[in-house]
C-alpha cells in the first residue's frame, strides 16, 4: 500500500476476510468521519474497498434501508455491499457514478470486482501460482511473486500504434487491466470476465424529435449531473481551458456557488489557452489560479509523471495535467472537468473526414485505387497526397483511434527484431515476417463489426471503447490522484450518454461544424465567443521544445545504448536527425520513445521509488488502525 499511498494520504485501513486480505489507502470526501475502508455488511461476511463516488447514493441508501439494512457509515460506497446483498452482480445496473471496487463473499468464498462504464478509475490484476491480487495501480502488484517487472512486447508493439497499451494489456507481462464496463468473479481459483455494459448508438430515437427539446434535455441533463457530481464534504474546483466542455462544466457548477477553478498555459502564445480561459473565468466569476510551464518544468516533471501512469502515455498533455493537478491540489481535493465529451459529442476534427472524403466515394473505386497507387509515389508533404491515399481504403483499415502513432511498417523498421525473437513469448520470426496482431485487430475493434454506424458514429465508437479509457481518463486519474486530487468527468454520467448516442450523426458534426448541439445547448450560459471557439485540446509545445531547448536532453536520452534492446539504434537517430533540422516534425514518436524510455528505466532498471503513505500539507498524519470486520456484526 505504500504504493499506493498518494491516492489516499487521509485513512489507511486493512482487513483479512477468510483467504481474502484487503487494505485501503482514502481520500476522505464523502463521510470523511466514518467511512474508513474495507466496508461490511451487518453480519460481516461480505467485505469491501472500492475507489470512486457512487453519486445516486442517497437515493440508493434510502431504498435499502426500507427494505431493513443497516448501514455503518455515511460513505457512499458502503451502498455497493448492501445492493450486492439485495441483486448480486445485477448491483451494477444500479450505480450512478465511477469507480473500481472488489468484494469478498464469505458465504461462497467469491471475490467479485468490477469497473464503472466508461473506465473513469482503474483496475489492475494478476493471476500467479500463489495469489490472485488487484489494485488501483500496477505498480501495487510488482512485488508480488510472479509479477517482478518484464516487458511484454507486444503491449510495446501496441503502444507504438496507439500511444498507450490498450487494455486488457499493460506494459508489465503477467499484470492486466480490467476493461471498462466489466465485471469479474473469483471463484474456485478461476477468473471469470463479464461485460455488463456496451456503449450503444441509436439514433433513430430522436431523429424525428425538434432539435429544441433536445438542447433543453441536454441542459436538463448536464445540470443534474454536475450536480450529482458536485457532491463532497471537501472543498471542489474546476479546471478551466479555452474550450467549451469545461466552460460548460464550470458555468454550472457557478450555478450552485462560488467556484474556484485552475488553468495551464505556456508563454508560447499560440499554444497557450490562459487568455480564453481567463476570459471565462471574469464571465462566470470564478476565483481563478493560472500556471505557466516553461521546457524546463516539462522534462523536470517527466520522470515522476511516468512513475504516477505505470504504462508509458505518449501524450504530452498529461505531464501539463500533472503539473495543473500539483497546484489544484493545494487548494481543492475534488475538481470537475470536460473530459468524454468530444468522444460523446463528435468534438474531434478527425470526425469531419467522412464528409471530406466524400467526394472520392462517389468516383468508381478502380479509379480511386489507381489514383492513389499514382499519390503514393509523389514526396511526403506534396498537397493531394495524403487525401487520395486514405480515400483509397476503408474506414476500419484507416481508423484505430483518434491519434494514430506509427503504421505498421513504420513499426516493422523500428522495432529490435531480435529482441521480440529474444522476448517474446509468440517465438522468433524471420524480419520479412509481419509483427504479431497488434490491437488493431483486437477484440476491442471487432466489436463493432456487425453494428449498422455510418463513418462518424464508428468512429465515436472506436474511441469510446480505446482513446477514452486508453489516453484520456488514464491520464486524467494518474495525473490527478499523484496528487491526492479526485477529478469528476460530469460529461461521462451514462445518462448524459443515453442521451448523446440517440442523437443522429447530423447533430454530433455538422459540415465543419464539431459539436454542433452541444454548442447551441449552451450558448446563452457561455461567453460570447466560447461557443465558436475552435478545439484546441490542452495542446504542449513540444514539436518546438523537442527541436529547441529540450534538444539536448532529448538527444541524451534516446542516445542510451540500452534502448537498443528494443529499438533500431538507426532508425531512432534518422528520426532526431530529420526532426532537428527541421525537415519533417517527428516529434510525436520522438516523445513516445522518450515515454518509453523513462518507463524502462524506472521499472525495469531500478527498482521503482515507494513514497510512503503521506498526509496532505493542510491536514493531521493518518492513523494506521487496521479495520476488521465486527464479529457480532455492526451496531
Amino acid at each position: 500500500m505504500r504504493a499506493l499511498g498518494h491516492r489516499g494520504p487521509d485513512a489507511y485501513g486493512e482487513a483479512e476476510h477468510g483467504r481474502a486480505t484487503f487494505a485501503f489507502c482514502r481520500l476522505a470526501i464523502v463521510g470523511v468521519d466514518d467511512g474508513t475502508q474495507p466496508l461490511f455488511n451487518e453480519r460481516g461476511d461480505v467485505c469491501l474497498v472500492a475507489n470512486g463516488e457512487i453519486y445516486n447514493h442517497r437515493e440508493l441508501r434510502r431504498g435499502l434501508e426500507a427494505k431493513g439494512h443497516v448501514f455503518g457509515s455515511k460513505s457512499d460506497c458502503e451502498v455497493i455491499v448492501h445492493l450486492y446483498e439485495e441483486l448480486g452482480e445485477r448491483c451494477l445496473e444500479e450505480l450512478r457514478g465511477m469507480f473500481a471496487f472488489l468484494l469478498h463473499d464469505l458465504r461462497s468464498d467469491t471475490l467479485f470486482g468490477a469497473l464503472d462504464r466508461f473506465g473513469i478509475k482503474p483496475l489492475y490484476y494478476a493471476e500467479t501460482p500463489h495469489a490472485f491480487a488487484a489494485g488501483s495501480e500496477a505498480k501495487a502488484l510488482l512485488d508480488l511473486p510472479g509479477c517482478e517487472g518484464r516487458l511484454d512486447f507486444q503491449a510495446l508493439s501496441d503502444y507504438l500504434t496507439f500511444q498507450y497499451v490498450p487494455e486488457p494489456r499493460t506494459m508489465f507481462a503477467g499484470i492486466s487491466k480490467l476493461p471498462p464496463g466489466c465485471s469479474f468473479l473469483y471463484r474456485r481459483n478461476r477468473l471469470q470476465i463479464t461485460r455488463y455494459f456496451t456503449p450503444r448508438f441509436e439514433a433513430v430515437t430522436t431523429a424525428h424529435r425538434d432539435a429544441r427539446d433536445i438542447e433543453e434535455e441536454l441542459r436538463a441533463l448536464l445540470r443534474e449531473s454536475v450536480l450529482l457530481h458536485a457532491q463532497a464534504e471537501v472543498p471542489v474546483g474546476a479546471f478551466l481551458s479555452g474550450g467549451i466542455d469545461s466552460t460548460i462544466i464550470a458555468a454550472l457548477l457557478r450555478e450552485i456557488g462560488p467556484l474556484r477553478t485552475f488553468s495551464l498555459g505556456y508563454a508560447e502564445s499560440a499554444y497557450s489557452e490562459l487568455p480564453q480561459a481567463a476570459a471565462t473565468a471574469r464571465f462566470l466569476g470564478t476565483e481563478h489560479e493560472e500556471i505557466i510551464m516553461g521546457p524546463e518544468e516539462f522534462w523536470a516533471a517527466l520522470p515522476r509523471a511516468v512513475w504516477h501512469l505505470d504504462d508509458p502515455v505518449a501524450d504530452p498533455s498529461a505531464v501539463a495535467l500533472y503539473a495543473l493537478a500539483r497546484e489544484a491540489g493545494r487548494h481543492v481535493t475534488v475538481a470537475l472537468s470536460g473530459e468524454g465529451a468530444d468522444e460523446l459529442f463528435g468534438g474531434y476534427g478527425i470526425y469531419r473526414e467522412p464528409a471530406a472524403l466524400a467526394p472520392l466515394a462517389r468516383l468508381p473505386h478502380p479509379l480511386v485505387r489507381a489514383l492513389a497507387a499514382g499519390a503514393a509515389c509523389l514526396p511526403r508533404g506534396v498537397k493531394g497526397r495524403d487525401y487520395l491515399l486514405r480515400g483509397a481504403t476503408t474506414l476500419r483499415e484507416r481508423y484505430v483511434g483518434n491519434a494514430r502513432l506509427l503504421g505498421e511498417d513504420a513499426k516493422l523498421d523500428l522495432l529490435a527484431l531480435d529482441a521480440w525473437s529474444r522476448d517474446h513469448s509468440g517465438g522468433s520470426r524471420s524480419p520479412s515476417s509481419p509483427l504479431p496482431a497488434t490491437a488493431v485487430t483486437s477484440p476491442l475493434y471487432d466489436f463493432g463489426e456487425k453494428l449498422a454506424y455510418d463513418d462518424i458514429t464508428m468512429m465515436q465508437h472506436v474511441d469510446i471503447l480505446s482513446w477514452l479509457p486508453g489516453d484520456i481518463l488514464a491520464k486524467a486519474d494518474r495525473m490527478t490522484m499523484a496528487h491526492s486530487l479526485e477529478l469528476r468527468v460530469p460529461f461521462l454520467d451514462h445518462e448524459v450518454f443515453r442521451l448523446a448516442a440517440s442523437l443522429p450523426s447530423h447533430l454530433r458534426v455538422e459540415g465543419s461544424v464539431t459539436k454542433p448541439l452541444l454548442r447551441r445547448a449552451f450558448r446563452n450560459q457561455l461567453p460570447p465567443d466560447a461557443w465558436s471557439r475552435p478545439k484546441r485540446g490542452f495542446p504542449v509545445p513540444t514539436r518546438k521544445w523537442l527541436r529547441g531547448p529540450l534538444a539536448k536532453e532529448l538527444t541524451a536520452l534516446l542516445g542510451d545504448p540500452h534502448l537498443g534492446r528494443y529499438f533500431n539504434r538507426r532508425e531512432v537517430e534518422g528520426m532526431l536527425r530529420t526532426h532537428l533540422s527541421g525537415r519533417r516534425d517527428t516529434s510525436r514518436p520522438l516523445f513516445a520513445l522518450a515515454m518509453f524510455a523513462l518507463w524502462e528505466e524506472t521499472f525495469l532498471r531500478t527498482p521503482a521509488p515507494r513514497p510512503s503513505v503521506r498526509a496532505r500539507r493542510e491536514r493531521t498524519p493518518p492513523v494506521l488502525t487496521p479495520v476488521t470486520a465486527p464479529a457480532g456484526g455492526w451496531s
